[in-house]
């Protein structure tokens, strides 16, 4: 019972269609304005066994496409009709990665057969923990992150369980909100079920089961014909986020060697920071083809084929490798709850890779650092309100023949924007300034994109203001091929004015009445030679306020005298340049450089090395340690120049602390 191409393409289309009125009835539905504005949300419809066959095009977030809800579905004795299951345990199943994503499915029934599952998640503004919006990088444990429901029936044969509704608003804290939310989930699956059945009555029940599973298979084809036109070979990348912890924090490293074999992908992560104390880590369990290692890998296929059918198929040509213990598989109770920063890296160190391999079809770094901002303040009436306000992104980087989109977020993109107005209506703030970063995008024959700025001032006291993801405030979006690399990020409080303050990476900032908030995102990363855009795109840049007109001269070549291209002084200047005949495949930006000078390759070599010999629980400990020594070291002229001070610093560590060496080989 074979499907032709056409007839695959029907069906697809149609399952795609239920997943976009799924997503339709959420966003319509739901009461939290990070769900039905900003669309924090996925709608899956998966095989009897877990596999994600379709999803939304248009709504939600795009990082779900290819999820596998295979382990937790099998937490579940026995499936009913009218059944719905939930759970936000990060470290049950693997697929509610943090506390506030709500994950739901039910099952599907077609004349008494299991033909499939609906489900999805939405992320919750809160679930209660040590802080408003359940989530902070000070956050040390996965029990400060909010009350977990380990995967259970939250509706039996089409009734609703109202004491764990109970349980769950006793615990946050604007229940009415998560109950809306939640009511809106259960409407959504509801619109997936009905539209499911009508599928399976179209197509037959029997050709239906064959259909869905040849939608997998044909991902599967597309996605190894991807794979076979990049090179083979080994490829290398590894990006880092500002600070792995909120006192005291180091670079956060993300390696990865790529693999490319004759149609197949291995991506190795050996080499990635140690499992952290802080909130950063991503929860997989070390699953190879869990979802959230390869949300890169998905936009790079998507990329390089956009007639690509998004579902679980094409992960099948990819396999992680994930150390245990790392920050990419940690050990429970690790927090979890702001994996999305580290998965922020982890896209673009994938992107990163692939560029290597095949830097003429990929763009720059897009900005990654998008902080999401919530509020939590009180109205006139001493009511409590919180809302998130919106994510504040960066520009995407520079393509291969095209500028980056300015202020799209790029690899969170699916984030959406929230009104003006409705920030205003419903939380008490002000909206002072709403719009793009000017000269925040890097250079290049085709810019980086801009980044976004929101600035706000508050009016009651007590006020929390929580910047989730707050990230680039250190280390670029990197440029391709000449391109240079994007601005950071900033966070102020009360710019402008002589109390102003540099908030950094900080994630909790307690406000005064009056008190004004600036966060802006950073800009993409350039791609190619600056000196090679042409003069009148330079131009039009200037005059939008894009690009100063200092550094229309001094970084693309570009003289412009009363509001014109000088031609004959831009080819002066863009002739007598001095220019390297190849340009660095990456342009990191000084940060990165002057890290890596000192932390070598090499170096982290043997540091992955040494701590992959000693317990879990001391590994976050013993890299602060390393990082502290050698920062110690290299002023005075004491560290040699290759990776030897690695080990000598190790074995010191050994003898301080005579607990680490018992059990190791004299």
């Amino acid at each position: 019972m074979n499907f032709d191409k056409s007839e695959l393409q029907i069906l697809a289309n149609y399952c795609i269609a239920a997943a976009e009125s799924m997503a339709f009835t959420l966003a319509r539905t739901a009461h939290s304005t990070f769900v039905k504005e900003t669309e924090d949300f996925s709608c899956t419809i998966m095989t009897p066994d877990g596999q994600t066959f379709a999803s939304p095009r248009t709504l939600g977030a795009t990082w779900y496409s290819g999820l596998d809800y295979g382990p937790l579905l099998k937490l579940i004795d026995s499936y009913e009709p009218g059944d719905v299951c939930f759970t936000n345990d990060a470290y049950s199943g693997y697929v509610a990665t943090h506390t506030p994503d709500i994950v739901m499915w039910k099952p599907v029934f077609h004349e008494g057969e299991l033909i499939c599952f609906v489900g999805g998640h939405i992320h919750n503004t809160d679930m209660g923990g040590a802080v408003p919006a359940s989530l902070s990088r000070t956050l040390t444990e996965i029990h400060q992150e909010g009350i977990r429901f380990p995967p259970m029936k939250i509706v039996r044969g089409g009734a609703v369980d109202e004491s764990l509704l109970s349980l769950m608003e006793t615990n946050v804290r604007v229940p009415e909100q998560n109950r809306g939310d939640l009511k809106a989930q259960l409407a959504s699956l509801a619109t997936g079920e009905r539209k499911m059945i009508e599928i399976a009555e179209r197509f037959g029940r029997v050709r239906f089961r064959v259909g869905i599973e040849a939608l997998l298979a044909y991902s599967e084809q597309q996605a190894r014909a991807i794979v076979r036109t990049i090179p083979d070979g080994e490829y290398f990348f590894a990006d880092y986020a500002d600070e792995d912890a909120a006192i005291d924090g180091k670079p956060m490293r993300i390696a990865l060697t790529l693999r490319v074999r004759d149609g197949e992908l291995v991506l190795d992560f050996t080499g990635s920071d140690p499992q952290l104390s802080s909130s950063l880590n991503v929860p997989t369990g070390g699953r190879e083809r869990h979802v959230l290692p390869l949300v890169g890998l998905n936009y790079v296929l998507y990329s390089l084929n956009p007639d690509l059918l998004l579902n679980a198929g094409m992960l099948r040509v990819a396999r992680c490798i994930l150390p245990e213990g790392s920050v990419l598989n940690p050990q429970p109770p690790a927090a979890v709850g702001m994996r999305s920063l580290t998965c922020m890296v982890l896209q673009v160190v994938v992107l990163g890779a692939f560029s290597r391999a095949t830097p003429q079809r990929l763009p720059a770094c897009p900005s990654s650092g998008m902080s999401i901002l919530n509020v939590k303040t009180m109205d006139r009436d001493g009511r409590t309100v919180m809302a998130s306000i919106g994510p504040i992104g960066g520009g995407a980087g520079g393509a291969p023949n095209a500028d980056g989109s300015d202020g799209s977020g790029a690899n969170s993109a699916f984030l959406r924007n929230t009104p003006v107005e409705i920030n205003e209506a419903e939380v008490p703030i002000r909206v002072r300034r709403y719009g793009l970063v000017p000269n925040s995008g890097g250079a290049g024959k085709y810019r980086g994109g801009l980044g976004t700025v929101m600035e706000f001032q508050i009016f009651s006291p007590n006020t929390l203001v929580t910047a989730r993801n707050r990230d680039r405030s250190h280390f670029s979006a990197w440029g391709v091929l000449g391109g240079m690399a994007g601005r950071t990020s900033t966070f102020t409080r009360n710019p402008g004015s002589p109390c102003e303050e540099n908030l950094g990476n900080i994630d909790l900032v307690n406000c005064r009445p009056g008190d004004i908030i600036r966060c802006e995102g950073g800009g993409g990363g350039g791609y190619g030679d600056p000196y090679e855009r042409a003069p009148a795109k330079v131009l039009e840049d200037v005059r939008r306020g894009y690009v100063r007109l200092a550094d229309a001269r001094e970084l693309y070549g570009v003289a412009i005298r009363d509001g014109l291209v000088d031609e004959a002084e831009t080819s002066r200047i863009r002739d007598t340049r001095s220019r390297h005949a190849t340009p660095e495949h990456f342009s990191y930006g000084a940060v990165r450089v002057a890290h890596e000078t000192k932390w070598t390759e090499a170096r982290y070599v043997v540091l992955t090395r040494r701590l992959a010999e000693l317990p879990v629980s001391w590994r976050f400990f013993l890299k602060h340690q390393v990082f502290d020594a050698l920062e110690a070291r290299i002023p005075l002229g004491e560290a040699p120049d290759g990776p030897d001070v690695i080990d000598d610093v190790f074995d010191a560590l050994i003898r301080r602390y005579p607990e680490l060496s018992a059990g190791r080989e004299p």
